[in-house]
């Protein structure tokens, strides 16, 4: 049988011609969903249903929704999905399909569509259904292809049609009576002449909000007038250059605009914003990644910071602050829970697998919530971000054990001490002639080089102790605390355990280093993790000889009894299983590392000559989005090319083909560039981003005690987005007027 397409009014016929005559006569009849088929769509559909769509409309009748529902109804218009609708018909010996054609839809703007019954329907008549509504625009739908237009032609003509199609263009307006109303239209320029003015002085108080919080300048009003804070004094500033705004603050008695409430309104408004200008990216985007760093403020207060990383559609790379989650218990089963639930605000459920990496600070539950992610999103591989500091990765890692934790719990008090008294810190500098690390209540402030400054001036800090509890300057707390410490630095177990750590950690400070390096490649990396674990390796070996050497310098008379010596090699031997653990399972998964090689300018020659056939398996093994076969092509093109020998990195690779529309010819190389930009690299980028975490723990130790801590977060991290969004103000005047009924107007009519 041969197909031939010709159009045919409205829709689109496939004209069949077939080589028996008789067989043409038995294909007359119309093709129709039957019930079952249209019940288990039904179902199907059912839960994804879009407010005007056809089936939402039948089962949540239009009179029966809320105002605010009725005007977004009318917004959206009628849906008009693609329908699986054919019609077989004969005439004159031939044979002839019509079908679906989209076309259709632009000849009648009240024409909708249902993908569940496949069948016509009437938007305005479904809406209101007046008496005399003709049924089958209503209810069935009409799926008749050879009369349909002679029905549409029909149906428009139809009083009832008319009637409901003025009550929807009228819905949401005046009425006409209203509209020809010479005062009523008076004052209704009068209310949005008074809106305009409203709107103006928000926007220039969120102007004002929005300074504030990219230069973290508090937002508190002052019970003083003569001394009014940094907030109060930036919006009489504008006001003294804005007349409008100067004549409201002066004469305003309903809204002013300055209160504490109205800025914790608006700040939850400005939050709202940015974070749906962050989901609606992030959603366009190919793929994305997480950086989740568990952190404290500076009073205590547990957080998780949440980064979303992705390509925006301009092939930008970006670094967005979501939220900061206060978390009650830091255990995996919390922090999961509590990722899962804002991934899934992020990610709809056929978006799972955009997610490709995640990267978390710490080690104390690191294993089990990267664990627990990976199983609702499978592509999500555990990645080292070069954001996470490795020294404390470690010293979190071994702190799972009570004694170490205890060791350096104590290490921090030595700081602390000299930090709290400018006398005491006095002493350190003329009996020490060295500071150590200052100290802080937040996780991340431990320093690898308190280790080294205790250990390698013991002597001289217990000479300061000494010195402090002999003055005659210090308060009995200060010189009992001196005292303990003194004793603590004498402690056969302390000792043991600084000797340890001034081992091990030169070794963690240098893998550090190494991956920070900007020349590194994946076989530096792999020596450098090998060389650390083999260093790690020989100091579990010489366990023995340390802890002969710790139990032979204990002449010292103790207050406290210390371990034995084979307790203490116990707990050595256990802190290094520990690292090397950790550091197997922090970079186990290494393969965006060998992907990378593939787009490395510096090798397209080598490539050339001899095309990297194991990179290329084990890249399509731990990303099978990519299409191998097309890949391979592009990679064996680009190689060949000098044209492209010059370029230093991913994001300019992925710039020059986005620049010259190649999105097309070079679609799988732009999908693995991607994914390569957007994975939080464990060792420095060509052209990577500041981290973002980097400056939330940055805004953390800087706050106290703010109520509204993820609106002032984001408002100073993304401050540079904030600027961006288009329309800004009148997005957040949106949301703000539309919270609840205000006595100040906002809302034009």
């Amino acid at each position: 049988m041969a197909f031939i397409k010709e159009e045919c009014e409205d829709f689109k016929i496939e004209e069949v011609f077939s080589l028996k005559q008789e067989d043409t006569e038995e294909q007359t009849a119309a093709c129709q969903l039957t019930t079952d088929q249209c019940g288990s769509k039904q179902q199907q559909y059912i839960f994804e249903m879009k407010e005007n769509s056809i089936l939402s409309l039948q089962k949540y009748p239009f009179a029966k929704r809320s105002h605010e529902e009725k005007k977004r109804i009318k917004e959206l218009g009628p849906d008009r999905p693609n329908l699986e609708l054919q019609q077989l018909s004969s005439n004159r010996g031939r044979a002839y399909t019509r079908a679906f054609s989209s076309s259709s839809y632009g000849k009648r703007s009240w024409l909708a569509g249902c993908n569940v019954s496949h069948a016509f329907y009437c938007f305005p008549c479904l809406l209101f259904q007046s008496p005399g509504t003709e049924t089958p625009w209503t209810s069935t739908g009409v799926r008749d292809l050879k009369h349909l237009s002679e029905k549409c032609k029909r149906h428009e003509s139809s009083r009832s049609h008319l009637d409901n199609a003025m009550r929807l263009q009228f819905f949401g307006k005046l009425s006409i009576a209203e509209q020809l109303d010479e005062g009523c239209r008076i004052g209704s320029r009068r209310h949005n002449e008074e809106v305009t003015k409203n709107r103006h002085i928000l926007s220039r108080i969120i102007d004002c909000v929005k300074f504030c919080g990219a230069f973290e300048l508090a937002l508190r009003e002052s019970e003083s007038l003569d001394k009014p804070w940094i907030f109060r004094g930036l919006v009489d500033l504008v006001a003294s250059l804005d007349g409008v705004l100067k004549e409201h603050l002066e004469n305003a008695t309903v809204f002013k605009g300055t209160s504490e409430t109205v800025q914790n309104e608006l700040l939850d408004c400005m939050l709202s914003v940015v974070r749906e200008h962050i989901v609606k990216e992030a959603q366009s985007s190919s793929f994305l990644s997480i950086q989740v760093d568990e952190t404290a403020d500076i009073a205590t207060q547990c957080q998780l910071a949440l980064v979303l990383r992705y390509i925006d559609a301009k092939s930008n790379v970006q670094e967005s602050f979501y939220e900061l989650i206060p978390l009650h218990s830091a255990t995996a089963d919390s922090i999961a829970t509590a990722l899962k639930e804002r991934l899934g605000v992020i990610l709809p459920e056929d978006q799972k697998s955009k997610l490709i990496s995640q990267g978390y600070d710490g080690a104390s539950v690191m294993r089990g919530v990267q664990k627990k992610i990976q199983d609702v999103y499978p592509n999500a591989h555990f990645i080292h971000c070069y954001a996470h500091q490795l020294n404390l990765v470690m010293q979190q890692a071994t702190s799972r054990i009570p004694k170490v934790r205890t060791f350096f719990s104590d290490l921090g008090g030595f700081a602390s001490f000299f930090s709290r008294s400018p006398k005491c810190t006095d002493v350190l500098d003329k009996v020490v002639a060295r500071r150590l690390p200052n100290s802080g209540n937040v996780t991340w402030n431990f320093h690898s080089r308190a280790i080294y400054t205790v250990f390698e001036h013991r002597e001289d800090l217990i000479r300061c102790f000494e010195t402090v509890r002999d003055s005659d300057d210090f308060d009995p707390i200060t010189i009992r605390e001196a005292g303990a410490f003194a004793m603590l630095l004498e402690d056969q177990d302390f000792k043991f355990f600084l000797q340890l750590f001034y081992n091990i950690m030169p070794h963690v400070d240098l893998l550090y280093t190494k991956l920070q390096n900007k020349d590194i490649d994946l076989l530096l990396i792999k020596a450098s993790i090998q060389q650390f674990q083999q260093d790690i390796q020989k100091t579990r070996n010489s366990l023995h000889s340390l802890v002969d050497q710790s139990s032979a310098g204990g002449s010292q008379a103790k207050r406290r009894r210390s371990l034995s010596p084979k307790v203490h090699e116990r707990i050595a031997t256990e802190v290094c299983n520990a690292i090397l653990g950790h550091t197997m399972e922090r970079f186990s998964f290494t393969s965006h590392l060998v992907s990378a090689t593939l787009l490395q300018g510096d090798r397209f020659e080598q490539f050339m000559w001899a095309f990297p056939e194991d990179t290329l398996k084990r890249t399509l093994k731990a990303y099978p989005v990519l299409n191998g076969s097309k890949l391979k092509t592009e990679l064996s093109l680009i190689y060949c090319k000098e044209e492209f020998r010059a370029c230093c990195g991913a994001v300019d690779l992925l710039q020059l083909f986005m620049e010259n529309n190649l999105e097309e010819v070079f679609s799988e190389t732009i999908t693995l560039l991607k994914i390569l930009i957007i994975t939080p690299m464990t060792t420095a980028e060509a052209k990577r981003c500041f981290s973002t975490l980097k400056r939330i723990k940055t805004f953390l130790r800087n706050s106290m005690t703010q109520e509204r801590l993820n609106a002032l977060a984001m408002l100073s991290v993304e401050k540079k987005l904030v600027t961006e969004i288009t329309d800004f103000n009148q997005k957040v005047i949106e949301k703000f007027a539309s919270q609840k009924e205000r006595r100040a107007k906002f809302i034009f009519m």
